[in-house]
């Protein structure tokens, strides 16, 4: 069930497409990703924009917290930046569960450079609506 739900999140997800996201790894409440930075990602100062990384890691943390098919929205999440980020960087996303409880979860995304260096790390706590994200009941 887990990669039916992240392949059908990757469907109906331009933006995450745009970002060039490859999944690497899925399992109940775990979500590994990379993503290579392009031109169209950099910011006045030649590095990586910041809502590039922010949202590598909110895409690893949207699949970790949907993929028990069991719809959650983010309810708060927050980022610190430790490196930074340039062209031709390939930037893992690694979302790991923290807590998954009835009506919320609450999951560390790091990221990681090409070299294995931590460039930033995210916090993010997710609402259970209690609706699937498959299913006939699942109308977005």
């Amino acid at each position: 069930m887990t990669h039916q739900v992240v392949s059908h999140m990757i469907a109906k997800d331009h933006f995450s497409r745009w970002l060039g996201v490859e999944v690497l790894d899925l399992s109940e409440g775990y979500c590994r990703l990379q993503a290579s930075i392009r031109e169209e990602m950099l910011n006045s100062f030649g590095m990586v924009h910041g809502g590039v990384p922010f949202s590598l890691a909110d895409t690893a943390f949207a699949y970790a917290c949907n993929n028990r098919n069991a719809r959650s929205v983010a309810l708060d999440a927050n980022m610190s930046f430790i490196k930074p980020t340039h062209l031709g960087d390939t930037v893992t996303a690694e979302a790991c569960e923290i807590h998954n409880g009835r009506s919320t979860g609450v999951y560390l995304v790091t990221l990681t450079n090409q070299q294995h260096e931590t460039i930033a790390l995210f916090k993010g706590t997710c609402f259970r609506t209690g609706k699937p994200v498959l299913g006939a009941s699942a109308s977005l």
